[in-house]
């Protein structure tokens, strides 16, 4: 009972020992700084009042006495009349005050003498008052008015626009659209594309401008991003048909000229309109913006149109270039501009939405042209776009820096640069320039052409070189041969002709072994997704790039907080009708394409490639035969003639077959029908097409001549 009271009252003393406490005997081992505390507390916890002496344990002889300990006193114990603290222990002057600690208590006197009720308690707790609340509160509005900066466009407002691609969607190029409200329509580029390998005697394809006739009373002007063929080439051809004033940057506007040109329509420069980049333009109700940005082109620029419906932003092609060739960054502080404001709609360019990461800057490539440069021992001869102006003044430069002459040969690539060499883009002197018939005057060494045909273009100059029918440059082994340039989507198997006719005359061809030979001028989905955060859309519509292209940026932009629903997903000939309130497709219009010749740059009748390809891919059957009307009879032995149906040898067995068919289908027709050669023509036509599927599975072209006598 005596040993109970003594722990009760030691308890209430922050834990101090009684004196019997000091004589224990010690285990033979370095004190323990924390083990004092331990054992109080556990002792308070077991509520025996027993004492904590051990009379069987022995005493450390190796241990030195702590004159600073009183008898009995527990190390870590501070003594009463000491208040608390050690006489040696040096003030801390860094130390702050604890207003929670008692004079000379002991921190763990609750735990001592408490129990263990406050013991997993947190000692710094932010005290949360109605102010702080209230901060966090506008701090949290601010954050969702900055990421929903769309909230600001009116829902009560009435205005509506219609978007309607022509081109562009469901292919890479042919890029035109038409943006609408009730009274102005604007056309977005009109670009031409690349025809595939079954459109014999085709060389580019322009959109239908049916749809055009339809509303050209509404449409105000042309609105062109920049020079691209894919963006401009089919101009001359809608002028044909219809013209309206024409808005773009000088370059682009020149480059149009050089078409018109070509197809007598010099006297139509007089619709162009030169645009200021950062200047609004009004036209009909809209209000058009171009802002710079950087591509594979000088002069490219996105869109900002402020519409009755709210604004919408329009990228063009682009990729986010922070070390360009001309110095001049893309503008983001204006995408940023236009974003506070509020942006209802969004229109990016989706070609490049597979690639993860970011596109390389242009000016890695003079960099490898650097070292292409120094490895060549000839004649370089580099051929890329002939309106990649960036990559073409990068290889001059280097052609000059290596003391080279520079030969340009190609009909487009001649005029892009002299358009650019005259605005001032390409800064190269003419003592650096020489003709075509001037090269063989010069060493090897001493030779750069920068020529057409990266694409494995027929009549390209680069492919005329390849085949040994150019006229004035031949190849020779020592030549290198640089392609700045990747396979446009359709052109894989021209591109792969042109290396193997390039590498069987011997030549060093440079291409995709050397990673940075080309660079795209298309934002990765990196770029994209910078683009979207700064915009912050309401609606987002995916363009430019096939259907796989569109969905993926569409997840992209799901990912950067767009609302799925937000989202369509267009095809050429969708018209989308955009107010503040929704989204939607209304109609689907008429598209399609014209084919051209570029030799005579006439179009070609749908009907007449369609012959084409029926002739190469199941031939024709010409059939001539006189038919006697008095007695349903063959005058003599049809004249039957295939072409890529059957081999020549089997061509008597072939005859011989159709003879007996046209005679029994004879034999089985009425008299009245012999009157008439239109109404024999087709019974043979039909006769002959059901025995050639029967016996050859194949659908040929088949041109039957009857004479009736």
């Amino acid at each position: 009972m005596e040993n109970n009271n003594q722990n009760s009252e030691n308890s209430q003393n922050q834990g101090q020992k009684t004196p019997q406490e000091g004589n224990k005997p010690q285990r033979n081992r370095r004190p323990n700084p924390h083990r004092q505390n331990q054992n109080n507390a556990n002792q308070n916890r077991s509520g025996e009042g027993e004492s904590r002496n051990n009379p069987n344990r022995k005493a450390n002889p190796n241990r030195k006495p702590n004159p600073n300990r009183q008898s009995g006193s527990n190390p870590k114990q501070r003594s009463e009349t000491q208040g608390g603290h050690n006489p040696n222990r040096k003030p801390n002057p860094n130390r702050k005050p604890n207003q929670n600690r008692q004079g000379g208590s002991n921190t763990n006197q609750s735990k001592s003498g408490g129990g263990n009720k406050n013991r997993n308690k947190r000692k710094n707790v932010t005290t949360v008052n109605d102010i702080m609340r209230a901060s966090i509160e506008e701090n949290k509005r601010i954050q969702e008015a900055r990421m929903r900066p769309w909230k600001q466009i009116d829902l009560n407002s009435k205005g509506k626009v219609r978007f309607t691609p022509l081109g562009g969607l469901g292919e890479i190029g042919g890029n035109m659209a038409v943006l609408e409200t009730e009274t102005t329509a604007i056309v977005i580029d009109v670009g031409m594309s690349f025809p595939d390998e079954t459109m014999h005697g085709v060389d580019i394809l322009v959109p239908d401008f049916s749809y055009l006739h339809t509303i050209k009373e509404k449409i105000k002007a042309i609105v062109i991003t920049h020079g691209h063929e894919d963006h401009i080439g089919a101009m001359p051809y809608l002028f044909k048909e219809l013209k309206f004033p024409v808005y773009g940057t000088p370059l682009a506007l020149a480059m149009i000229e050089n078409k018109f040109n070509e197809h007598g329509l010099k006297a139509d420069a007089k619709y162009f309109n030169f645009i200021t980049k950062r200047k609004q333009y009004t036209i009909g109700d809209m209000k058009i913006e171009w802002i710079h940005n950087t591509h594979s082109i000088i002069d490219a620029c996105s869109l900002a149109i402020e519409t009755p419906a709210g604004i919408l932003m329009h990228t063009a092609d682009f990729k986010i270039d922070h070390t360009p060739v001309d110095g001049y960054t893309m503008d983001l502080r204006r995408y940023a501009y236009y974003g506070e404001k509020g942006v209802l709609c969004l229109f990016s360019d989706s070609t490049n939405s597979h690639n993860p990461g970011f596109t390389k800057s242009e000016t890695v490539v003079g960099k490898t042209f650097d070292s292409l440069f120094e490895m060549a021992k000839g004649r370089v001869i580099m051929s890329t776009f002939s309106s990649n102006v960036h990559r073409i003044f990068q290889a001059m430069q280097r052609g000059v820096k290596h003391g080279r002459k520079i030969c340009v040969i190609g009909r487009s690539m001649e005029r892009n640069v002299e358009t650019n060499r005259a605005l001032g883009f390409v800064d190269i002197e003419d003592r650096h320039f020489i003709e075509v018939h001037e090269v063989p005057k010069y060493a090897d060494h001493e030779i750069l052409i920068v020529t057409t045909g990266s694409q494995g273009e027929t009549m390209a100059a680069l492919n005329r070189m390849a085949t040994d029918e150019h006229r004035h440059i031949k190849l020779k082994p020592s030549d290198t041969v640089i392609i700045s340039a990747s396979a446009i989507p359709g052109n894989e198997a021209s591109v792969s002709k042109l290396m193997n006719l390039l590498i069987k005359a011997g030549v060093t061809v440079r291409y995709k072994e050397f990673s940075d030979i080309h660079v795209s001028g298309h934002a990765a989905q990196e770029e994209q997704k910078l683009i979207l955060r700064l915009v912050q859309p309401k609606f987002f519509l995916p363009v430019h790039g096939e259907y796989n292209h569109i969905a993926k940026h569409a997840q992209t932009a799901v990912s950067c907080g767009v609302d799925e629903r937000n989202i369509l997903l267009m095809s050429d000939g969708d018209q989308v009708e955009i107010t503040p309130k929704y989204l939607k497709k209304v109609k689907t219009v008429k598209t399609g394409k014209t084919y051209i010749d570029n030799q005579n740059n006439m179009t070609i009748e749908n009907d007449v490639v369609l012959d084409r390809q029926k002739l190469a891919e199941d031939g024709i059957v010409t059939i001539v035969a006189q038919i006697a009307q008095s007695n349903q009879k063959i005058v003599g032995k049809p004249v039957v003639h295939t072409h890529g149906l059957v081999p020549d040898k089997e061509d008597k067995k072939f005859a011989k077959e159709i003879e007996v068919l046209l005679e029994t289908m004879l034999l089985n027709m009425k008299g009245e029908g012999l009157k008439e050669h239109t109404f024999i023509e087709n019974e043979i036509r039909n006769a002959v097409r059901k025995h050639i599927i029967r016996t050859k599975k194949r659908y040929p072209l088949i041109v039957p001549t009857v004479f009736i006598v």
